[in-house]
């Protein structure tokens, strides 16, 4: 596969961490996850694998354009914290 690092860009933000999956078909002959086998996104990697654990308990990359899959649901977008912001100043009397 071409590595290109847009793709890839692409593939993070479009997979988030915690996004959940169900495998339709791998083409993996040495480790073959069953086709509607489940998992969980836990990160995409800088060539755009799908590195996740499925609910059977295997861990495996997902290679999106050769592995066939479908989402199932994706995080809610995280609000950012809001920290309180420290105050400076000078105190006058």
């Amino acid at each position: 596969m071409f590595f290109d690092y847009q793709k890839a860009q692409r593939m993070k933000e479009r997979y988030p961490s915690g996004t959940r999956i169900r495998l339709n078909s791998m083409d993996d002959p040495y480790a073959p996850i069953a086709p509607g086998t489940e998992g969980t996104v836990n990160f995409v990697d800088d060539i755009g694998t799908l590195h996740c654990t499925f609910d059977n308990g295997r861990t495996l990359g997902v290679v999106p354009g050769e592995d066939s899959f479908s989402v199932l649901s994706r995080p809610a977008p995280s609000e950012p914290e809001e920290s309180p912001t420290p105050q400076f100043g000078m105190r006058m009397e």
